[in-house]
């Protein structure tokens, strides 16, 4: 499969259980199916910054039953309703962050490796005017990084 990064978006902790994920799947208004619950537990069991790719090698390992469209149909579906986000690292790769607290990120492109910021140790000091009738959304700095040679 080429590239395959392991990145870590939070510490390890317990292991979530899948009446936990259809818990939170339900709380944002989603239908916790059973391929809906094992896309969510590849992402949040793991707490990692993971590709599509990754998320449908995991729900496979056990049970070999996800598509690559209904993987990303239900990512896409948990980032309409906040559930996850969207890291374009660059056009050719794409991670989803199950850590939806604001906060942002080291990518070293040489590894793949992305590494969580917290919010409060990157400052802006200022954005430019918003077009017409819009509001901030939210800010997400990716600071791409390199070993040194």
């Amino acid at each position: 499969m080429g590239f395959q990064p392991i990145t870590r978006s939070r510490p390890t902790r317990a292991p979530i259980t899948r009446e936990q994920i259809a818990g939170r799947l339900r709380a944002h208004g989603i239908a916790p199916t059973h391929q809906r619950i094992e896309i969510a537990h590849a992402l949040f069991d793991r707490g990692e910054h993971l590709s599509a790719d990754q998320i449908l090698a995991l729900v496979n390992a056990r049970h070999a039953e996800a598509s690559k469209a209904t993987v990303y149909n239900t990512l896409r579906l948990f980032l309409e309703h906040k559930l996850i986000r969207e890291l374009v690292v660059d056009p050719a790769k794409v991670f989803y962050d199950p850590n939806t607290a604001p906060h942002h990120h080291f990518y070293d492109v040489v590894t793949g490796e992305l590494t969580d910021i917290p919010v409060d140790a990157v400052r802006i000091e200022g954005l430019p005017p918003l077009p017409p009738g819009t509001v901030t959304d939210g800010v997400d700095v990716i600071i791409r990084t390199r070993p040194q040679a």
